[in-house]
């Protein structure tokens, strides 16, 4: 009663201006959703007395002046994900969570800053992460975007040849700005990607993920937020104005949600120095320095003890002084409240806010920032500097999305109507996505593709056939046109039969004899399996790597019932061990088509009847049953074969595989070869005080200068031997002459995706860096790179690269090359040719 008796004798107080100035301000907010929401709006009379309305002033300057007008309550408001409106100064209120992992997302029951409820009322939904990952391409992982082919095509071949710059906005981005401009959005910041590497196949949020390795999970994080932002593919030209704002997740070795009781927020991940070097930390480095991400999330869990949001080594040292992060910190959900509440880190509400704050963290998506943070000022345990610090990193980044700068609809992104969210170009692109990340597993006597003529019936079967919610995996909005594997089925062949085979994807009541009857009437049998939500999600963790259930026994009642070898597809984020269904000649083919997203069931159906040729390569090493006796709270990576702890991932596991990284097949082969490098041999030069022979040199110690001009192209040939076009994924591998000493057993150095038609061949550029694809991590945690021979793989091709330590201070290498550029050469001179016209 006190306070509202005092905000009564100030509403008296107020002048005559500011009065019209607040009623103009409820006026808006009470108009229809067609007005989206924004400060400094010019037919408001204050706004020309606002320094920090004026767009020709630096956004550190109108920072600055905004933060000076706020009273201490004001500044604490702006400290949770749910700002309030500051009326008095125009400020409307603003929503700092939304979602958009592979679309604009939308969950039900919590507060985001998006909504479905107006004339805009789904959202194209892409295939989830991990199956665009499988694509290995990372245009794909931009382009998720608006560009016509023939710009893609100029953009993507000739932005190293003649510096013509088009820029492309990511669909996701795109549709977000729709929404927005629209009126059914309160924010503009979207908490995606999740950069997480896939360590552990029974993580339930390994779905969200690019996968298991470091490179491919940077790469995508610097083309997915370079794209929603609005930068260029190859960036650098972003500048101050932010499409949306991206924020890189979850910071860090964050990659457990609860298994057999053991939680994300009282787990406390005990990681070596080496692990973070080289595999935790590189995805959100690249994210940062390459990327530019405007946001940061720090994760739930500890590391070595310390709660990741309150780890100053970590958010302030690190991201802020070591890779220039400039952006903002959010906490994820009640990550602040629960180091007092439920990990003990802190003695009492008050430490856990000047924990955070004095890490660097700046916004709390929670209440509890909002709850204490005025009794730690006054027991002096946070400052109203520190307040003011994380306040000036969340107002730049609502100035930087436009949101100070008047009507949105007369500002760079205000052209972007709702014509643009569901347009027939992003759910071509759905389709296209779908396509090139699904992943064939096994087709024995190339039972596939189908003959469209000669299949006279059709059985589908199982719970995933026909279930538009799997196809979309977590993190989705309302789809635009979803079609699932049965009607996608049911397009080609339209005597079609479909029985689920279970109630649901656990299979705990399987109707096998309905299934039986169907599939032996058919003349070919396609079983839908796999999981869902209720097996793999954020806040469940698998205990098992099987199929749920009675899902094979269901399989293999219906291969026996067949009258030919069936074709089986798993719907699924996460590997499943199917090593029976691997061996078994009646299961003929298989498929992994992760969650496809909308377009996924017609994407599936071309690919099972030959209309796409399938090139997708599996982003995670798929484990037998027998890995769940290794504890999921193992953070390491590197194996102990003195304990028998078989490590993680490609790089350092040692243990039997269902399925390998990089696992694809196609209904083409393709061959390669490495051209003949320039410089086989990589001199180093040695600038260390140790006058002492080493076998290893610290890239620290080298300096940028050096390591700059080490590099060197290398070029891979790859020919489409097959009697069908196809896109294929050519990864690059290195591998040292002696592994061990926690050496990765190999890992990627480059990788790209190249269109071929059959015969045609094609040669791909990358650069290399000794400097990053050479080196590993020592137990220090330090970068090094051994003398010696590394060798160059792909396929069943190796090439040798020798390392050199020499007191040559001229540096060494071939000269610069621009990265993975894949040229056709029978498409040059038409290249060429189409630049030239649009030039004169």
């Amino acid at each position: 009663m006190h306070h509202l008796e005092s905000h009564k004798m100030k509403l008296q107080k107020l002048p005559l201006l500011t009065l019209f100035h607040i009623s103009s301000l409820l006026l808006v907010s009470a108009q229809s959703t067609d007005q989206p929401p924004f400060s400094c709006d010019s037919s408001d009379p204050l706004t020309k007395s606002y320094p920090f309305c004026k767009t020709t002033l630096p956004i550190n300057q109108r920072v600055q002046d905004l933060i000076s007008r706020l009273t201490l309550d004001e500044k604490i408001s702006q400290l949770v994900n749910s700002a309030p409106p500051i009326s008095r100064l125009g400020i409307p209120g603003y929503e700092w969570w939304s979602e958009a992992l592979h679309g604009v997302a939308f969950v039900a029951n919590i507060s985001q800053g998006i909504r479905f409820n107006g004339t805009i009322q789904s959202a194209t939904s892409f295939p989830q992460v991990i199956l665009t990952a499988a694509s290995f391409d990372p245009y794909l992982w931009y382009r998720i975007g608006q560009a016509s082919p023939i710009t893609n095509i100029l953009s993507i071949y000739f932005f190293s040849i003649t510096s013509i710059f088009l820029i492309r906005r990511l669909a996701i981005g795109i549709e977000a700005r729709g929404i927005y401009n629209a009126g059914q959005a309160r924010g503009m910041t979207f908490w995606t990607p999740n950069i997480n590497i896939y360590r552990d196949p029974r993580w339930g949020r390994g779905q969200e993920t690019p996968g298991e390795d470091p490179l491919v999970t940077g790469k995508y994080a610097v083309s997915f937020v370079r794209g929603i932002q609005g930068d260029s593919f190859e960036g650098g030209k972003l500048g101050e104005n932010l499409q949306v704002s991206a924020c890189c997740k979850h910071f860090t070795a964050y990659d457990l949600d609860n298994w057999k009781g053991i939680n994300r927020f009282v787990f406390d991940a005990n990681v070596t120095l080496q692990d973070l070097a080289d595999t935790y930390q590189p995805p959100f480095q690249s994210c940062i320095q390459k990327g530019k991400a405007s946001g940061v999330m720090c994760a739930y869990n500890r590391i070595n003890g310390v709660p990741n949001c309150a780890d100053y080594n970590l958010l302030s040292k690190t991201a802020r002084g070591q890779w220039g992060f400039d952006g903002y910190i959010t906490a994820d959900c009640d990550a602040v409240s629960i180091i007092y509440d439920e990990q003990g880190y802190a003695k009492e509400p008050e430490d856990a806010v000047a924990d955070v704050l004095k890490a660097g963290m700046d916004i709390d998506c929670g209440e509890y920032l909002k709850n204490y943070t005025e009794s730690a000022v006054k027991k002096k345990k946070v400052s109203v500097t520190e307040i003011d610090r994380a306040l000036h990193n969340l107002f730049s980044i609502r100035m930087r999305l436009g949101l100070f700068n008047g009507n949105p609809t007369k500002q760079p992104f205000g052209n972007v109507g709702s014509d643009q969210v569901c347009s027939q170009e992003h759910l071509n692109l759905a389709l296209e996505a779908a396509r090139n990340g699904i992943v064939l597993l096994k087709n024995t006597d190339n039972l596939l593709p189908l003959s469209k003529t000669k299949t006279n019936s059709l059985a589908v079967i199982g719970p995933n056939a026909n279930s538009t919610e799997t196809l979309v995996g977590n993190y989705a909005g309302p789809p635009c046109e979803p079609i699932t594997p049965l009607q996608g089925l049911q397009s080609y062949i339209k005597n079609t039969n479909y029985h689920p085979g279970c109630s649901t994807v656990n299979c705990s009541s399987d109707l096998t004899d309905q299934a039986v009857k169907i599939a032996a009437g058919a003349d070919r049998v396609v079983l839908v399996m796999g999981l869902d939500q209720t097996q793999e999600r954020e806040a469940h963790d698998r205990v098992d790597l099987v199929l749920p259930g009675n899902q094979q026994k269901l399989i293999s009642s219906i291969v026996r019932a067949a009258n030919k070898p069936v074709i089986l597809v798993l719907l699924c984020g996460g590997p499943v061990d199917i090593s029976f269904a691997k061996n078994d000649q009646n299961i003929g083919s298989i498929i992994w088509a992760g969650y496809p997203g909308e377009a996924g069931g017609q994407a599936l159906a071309e690919i099972i009847f030959g209309d796409h040729n399938p090139g997708g390569r599996l982003p995670m090493t798929w484990y037998p049953q027998s890995f769940i006796k290794i504890p999921m709270t193992d953070m390491r990576m590197r194996p102990e074969p003195s304990s028998g702890y078989p490590g993680r991932t490609y790089r350092f596991y040692q243990g039997p595989k269902v399925f390998e990284f990089g696992y694809g097949l196609s209904y083409s082969n393709y061959s390669y070869e490495i051209l003949p490098v320039t410089q086989n041999k990589v001199y180093l030069n040695n600038q260390s005080s140790d006058k002492m022979a080493v076998a290893y040199k610290s890239v620290s110690e080298m300096g940028p200068e050096l390591c700059e001009k080490s590099k060197f192209p290398v070029t891979v040939g790859v020919q489409n031997n097959g009697e069908m076009s196809g896109k294929h994924a050519v990864l690059l591998f290195v591998r040292q002459a002696k592994p061990g000493n926690g050496r990765p057993m190999k890992q990627l150095v480059g990788f790209n995706s190249v269109d071929l038609k059959a015969g045609e061949r094609a040669e791909i550029k990358f650069e290399l860096s000794p400097c990053e694809h050479l080196s590993s991590a020592n137990e220090g945690g330090l970068m090094v790179i051994d003398e010696g021979s590394h060798f160059l793989s792909i396929g069943d091709k190796e090439s040798e690269i020798t390392v050199a330590f020499s007191s040559d201070t001229s540096g060494g290498a071939a000269s610069r090359q621009e990265g993975a550029i894949v040229l056709p050469r029978i498409l040059k001179f038409f290249y060429i040719y189409t630049l030239l016209c649009i030039l004169f």
